[in-house]
Parts: C-alpha cells; sequence; structure tokens
C-alpha cells in the first residue's frame, strides 16, 4: 500500500505520466468535461470533496508552473480565487473566458471532479518540471 502523497490511483498515474508543459484540470460538480477527456470523479455529494481540499493535495504532488483559471471567478467567485492565491503563491496566472476555458479542459490530460457546488472552482493546472 501507498505510504504518502496522492492515494487515488487514478490521480497518481495521470501525474506520473505527464510532462513539462501538459495540463489537467479540477473542477466542480457542474464543469462539463469533454467526452474525449479522461473524467477521475470524485464527487461524492455537495461539497465533498472540495475544490481547495483537492486542489491542495494535488499541488502538493505535483510540479506546476502555471494556472488559469475562467475571468469570470473575479466578479462571481472573489472568494475562491483568494484560496487559489493562497495556495498557488507565486505561480504565473493566466485569466480566459469561461467557454474559453471549457474548450481548453478538451487538452487537459485528466479533469478531477470535484463535489464543489460554488461557481467558477474551477483550475488548469500547467505542468513544471522538478529540475
Amino acid at each position: 500500500m501507498k505510504k504518502n502523497g496522492i492515494l487515488n490511483s487514478h490521480i497518481s498515474e495521470v501525474l506520473s505520466r505527464i510532462g513539462h508543459t501538459d495540463t489537467i484540470v479540477i473542477g466542480d460538480c457542474g464543469l462539463p468535461i469533454p467526452d474525449e477527456t479522461v473524467r477521475i470523479d470524485l464527487a461524492l455529494k455537495i461539497g465533498t470533496p472540495s475544490f481547495i481540499d483537492t486542489l491542495k493535495v494535488v499541488l502538493e504532488d505535483m510540479a506546476v508552473e502555471q494556472v488559469t483559471l475562467a475571468l469570470e471567478i473575479k466578479d462571481h467567485n472573489p472568494e475562491m480565487e483568494e484560496q487559489i492565491a493562497s495556495l498557488a503563491g507565486d505561480l504565473e496566472y493566466k485569466y480566459v473566458t469561461h467557454e474559453q476555458f471549457k474548450e481548453q479542459t478538451k487538452k487537459a490530460k485528466a479533469v478531477i471532479r470535484t463535489g464543489e457546488a460554488t461557481p467558477y472552482a474551477n483550475v488548469i493546472l500547467h505542468a513544471g518540471v522538478i529540475f
């Protein structure tokens, strides 16, 4: 049995396969996931697991150089934007419209669906390198 890090085998596998500039998405329970994109569904019920708890664990295990957020988060969920910024620290930020965000999920290696039920609680994580 794995001793630490991400225990979810699907997330662990995706993280071990991605390379520099590949992307994964962590999304709320309402984010549409394209049929062609791998879906890792963690949602158990509304709010569980939360977006922030999931993001925190993934950021502990993944080298990230940039995050992409929907521009609409600024007006519709500024508290979530602040929490993301607190976790992401000095990473580079990019904002796109929610429609552009949904288009970019088609290129992601996977979308991790959480139980989050607040608006625009979605992030695209762009893989960095560890060297």
